[in-house]
């Protein structure tokens, strides 16, 4: 069989049943490879980029990995953005460019990016965990698994393969075996202290340990863990925070949840964890950076940290530390219950009047917002009423923005891998082709977009790409005809920079009908509802641009006042 053969193969092999692209003469060899294996289903995006924020779309709602492919040179300096993107937030992403023939690098060949012009691989290098090219047809196979298990290895990422054309044409007699978990992920944890995390979780010289917390990050979502941790916090009553990361990692209607910490988070995580502290908080796989510490005013006196990077460890939690896999940790913890069982029941009524007495006080920040009668619409009303209006189980992707605050506080998640964002790099648009990606890898669900009109103007383009693939995403523009964040600073300080975050008021349903989607506009609050409906109903894409006001200040009032009284110097 052929290279590409082989490749397409080796990705059915690991489980991956599409493959997001952009054709052109570089990769010419791949296409009638697709037609010979039927396993595959390619989706042609509108541009490179976009089909890299599919398969990072794909990637974190299959909880596999995902795959794009495009030409080198351009095609692939198209990508950087998305590349960077997975890398930041730890999601697996196999991308496969196309390259001139071996012997004609460095001749003048269009479009050459090899070693001796550009250099992709150089170019890659920076933002993925492994860049390679493959340097002769016959090395194709073993490259290709090196690559997949970089790719695959906690803490997971995205890496780069560079197809020559001889390695794409090139003849090959075996086939890609599977990387399986044991090899790429293996449930590593330091035992000795994790053994030792027991005394302290049962009390130190007998302290009872009345206030104990979790903050769960994304690694609980990378280890699959999230039923592990709903079983240690029933079992010990133990409340539960998240980051915005991994919001939905524990139910946030379950009576032990104290929601999102951190940015846009609520009330009763941020009374728990800083006003309050606890007497020991249990950090599950959290880098601990600025948005999921608050701005790092995160300080409690007793700490246990699990995260795969001894660095955040050391940065974060010195005294504190276990190197090893959330998952892990959880089950060992569930292993060894009969060893702390006895003092955690002596605490637990104590905990859960302290529990009690946080559920007694509002959890979210403007609760008027979310019934406002206003017009433009408040963004808080609009979230609301998606929430209302969609299945408990929806999956909703949310882009950069204003809105992230608001659809981050508003909107509940009670599954893992149902709150999808691009959390720490935060490129505008991302969401929109990512939805893409979602909803192929999850088709049995509906998605959602909360999306920006200035996100539109940057990724818009490939809602075309669920059009034409009949994906029934429901795309809702929050269209305040401006840069909404960037426009709630800027306007403060004068007539100038507030025009220069200013945007026209565009048609963006009638921009959507013309690429294919069925299009609405919503001016007033009792419209929503009824748009909501249709578009669910739908059978392809619907584009809903809600006019809102642009001046509705973000649910960020605890997020602000921790800003404004953090000092690096402290």
């Amino acid at each position: 069989m052929k290279g590409t053969d082989f490749i397409l193969d080796a990705l059915v092999r690991e489980g991956i049943d599409h493959l997001f692209l952009v054709p052109g003469g570089l990769v010419d060899p791949f296409l009638p490879a697709l037609g010979r294996n039927a396993a595959i289903r390619p989706v042609v995006a509108a541009q490179e980029g976009g089909a890299a924020y599919m398969a990072d779309g794909y990637a974190r709602a299959s909880g596999r990995f995902g795959a794009v492919l495009c030409i080198g040179g351009p095609g692939l300096t198209n990508t950087v953005t998305a590349v960077a993107t997975a890398r930041t937030d730890g999601s697996p992403l196999l991308v496969l460019s196309g390259e001139v023939a071996t012997e004609l690098e460095g001749l003048g060949f269009f479009q050459d990016a090899s070693q001796e012009t550009l250099d992709d691989v150089a170019v890659l290098r920076p933002v993925t965990r492994h860049s390679t090219s493959v340097d002769a047809p016959k090395n194709l196979p073993h490259v290709f698994r090196k690559v997949v298990l970089r790719m695959l290895s906690r803490p997971r990422g995205p890496v780069h393969l560079s197809l020559p054309q001889g390695a794409q044409e090139g003849e090959l007699d075996v086939f890609h075996r599977a990387v399986g978990a044991s090899i790429s992920a293996p449930a590593v944890l330091s035992r000795h202290e994790a053994e030792a995390s027991l005394a302290r979780l049962a009390g130190e010289g007998g302290a009872r340990r009345t206030r104990l917390a979790i903050l769960a990050g994304a690694g609980v979502e990378h280890a699959n863990a999230a039923a592990r941790l709903r079983a240690v916090a029933e079992r010990w009553k133990i409340p539960v925070a998240t980051t915005l990361r991994a919001k939905g990692v524990f139910p946030e209607d379950h009576p032990l949840s104290l929601g999102v910490f951190g940015y846009a988070g609520t009330h009763h995580a941020r009374r728990a964890l800083l006003d309050e502290p606890p007497d020991l908080l249990l950090v599950l796989g959290s880098g601990l950076n600025e948005r999921d510490s608050m701005q790092w005013t995160l300080r409690p006196t007793s700490i246990i940290a699990v995260d795969l990077d001894p660095a955040v460890l050391g940065a974060h939690a010195p005294d504190g530390g276990i190197v090893g896999d959330c998952g892990a940790y959880l089950a060992f913890l569930l292993e060894q219950a009969d060893r702390i069982d006895a003092a955690m029941a002596r605490s637990a009524p104590d905990r859960s009047a302290w529990m009690d007495a946080i559920r007694a006080t509002p959890r979210l920040q403007a609760l008027a917002d979310a019934a406002s009668e206003k017009v433009p619409l408040h963004p808080a009303r609009v979230v609301t009423e998606m929430r209302r209006a969609f299945p408990r189980d929806a999956i909703l992707l949310v882009d950069s923005g204003a809105h992230r605050a608001f659809a981050g506080h508003y909107w509940s998640s009670h599954e893992p891998r149902t709150y999808v964002s691009a959390t720490n790099l935060g490129p505008m648009g991302w969401a929109i082709p990512a939805a893409t990606g979602v909803q192929c890898a999850r088709p049995d669900r509906k998605v959602a977009v909360i999306t920006g009109d200035g996100c539109m103007h940057m990724q818009g383009i490939e809602v075309a790409t669920a059009a034409r693939y009949g994906l029934p995403i429901v795309f809702v523009v929050l269209d305040n005809a401006a840069l909404g964040n960037v426009w709630l600073r800027a306007h403060l300080e004068g007539p100038v920079p507030d025009a220069l975050t200013r945007l026209p008021d565009l048609d963006w349903a009638g921009f959507g009908r013309s690429l294919g989607c069925a299009g609405e506009t919503v001016r007033r609050p009792e419209e929503l509802q009824p748009a909501f409906a249709r578009a669910l109903a739908a059978r392809g894409p619907t584009v809903i641009d809600v006019k809102v006001e642009v001046a509705s200040p973000t649910p960020v009032a605890d997020w602000s006042a921790a800003v404004a009284s953090w000092s690096y110097h402290e």
